[in-house]
């Protein structure tokens, strides 16, 4: 009971410029010697209350502590206490949380939050997460081994530089001393990650320096031979069809299927097409081009070889 209390006096004390000794008494339903304790006991949790002398006078916490509730509208503090909050599960932070509590203090209603966030903490990727942040933080060099979307296997020492989270995935972003450049590396893929006693000094070309990344999920601009691509996907996979391509232009038909054009580069050599296409087994057609469609086909045909 005496913590649920201190907690909303802080709260109340944040939200107030003075609040008397005799206010929060009353509102408390304790004594005001039980009040002078309570503001000891916040005091001694770091937390900077002033005391205030005459008529008016009371307790109050020190303008430099508080936010301004003009600098921020109530949709900037919902986006950044869902934003934070987020962070702060996946990272473990206390900064981060002690930022939410106090832009928790300048919230106008006590509405429930329009938006709601998972950035992949439920992956399995929070120690490793962690573990880069603390070494980006404190620079030091972190060793793993990766596999490369040409299913190579190499060991790595990079210098990390930052973490990025990127179409439902985590990426470390840093030098490559193998490649002696700088890289992204999908975590999904790193094992044995550890982080060296070896210091480094950052790079001032890191933020701009360009990395090699993979092969895009509808090419890239320096990707020359972009195609077009038809697929129609019966109605029982339509919603995964969605997950897939939503970014492609999409034409429902009255029977429930749906058809899906889009660009990619290179479609008959595009690896990662046709393997999400033979995840959706029979409930998807590819329409065009041609050269898809042999793709389609002779891999089938291998994979009954395979079993036959």
């Amino acid at each position: 009971m005496k913590l649920e209390r201190l907690i909303s006096m802080i709260y109340m004390l944040l939200n107030n410029e003075v609040v008397s000794a005799s206010a929060l008494a009353d509102k408390y339903g304790v004594s005001q010697r039980t009040i002078y304790r309570d503001i000891e006991a916040i005091c001694a949790a770091g937390i900077p209350v002033v005391s205030y002398q005459g008529a008016n006078g009371g307790y109050g916490i020190i303008d430099t502590y508080k936010m301004d509730r003009s600098l921020l509208g109530s949709y900037d503090v919902e986006s950044l206490v869902t934003i934070l909050s987020s962070l702060s599960n996946v990272f473990d932070d206390e900064q981060a949380m002690d930022t939410v509590r106090k832009l928790q203090t300048i919230r106008r209603d006590d509405s429930d939050p329009v938006l709601d966030m998972d950035i992949g903490s439920h992956r399995g990727f929070l120690t490793e997460l962690r573990m880069l942040r603390t070494a980006i933080l404190e620079r030091n060099v972190v060793r793993f081994e990766y596999i490369s979307w040409k299913s190579e296997k190499t060991i790595r020492l990079v210098e990390p530089a930052s973490l990025k989270y990127r179409n439902g995935s985590w990426y470390l972003f840093g030098y490559c001393r193998e490649r002696r450049g700088h890289r992204e590396f999908k975590l999904s893929r790193m094992s044995g990650l550890e982080a060296l006693s070896e210091r480094f000094v950052r790079r001032l070309d890191a933020a701009l320096e360009k990395p090699e990344l993979e092969p895009g999920l509808f090419g890239t601009e320096e990707e020359t031979e972009l195609r077009d691509v038809v697929l129609r996907f019966e109605k029982e996979a339509v919603p995964r069809a969605l997950d897939h391509f939503g970014r492609g232009d999409r034409s429902l038909r009255e029977d429930g299927s749906l058809t899906v054009a889009l660009k990619v580069a290179n479609p008959a050599r595009a690896r990662w097409l046709l393997r999400v296409l033979l995840g959706f087994g029979d409930e998807v057609v590819v329409e065009e081009p041609p050269e898809l469609r042999e793709a389609v086909r002779s891999t089938l045909e291998k994979m009954l070889r395979r079993y036959s």
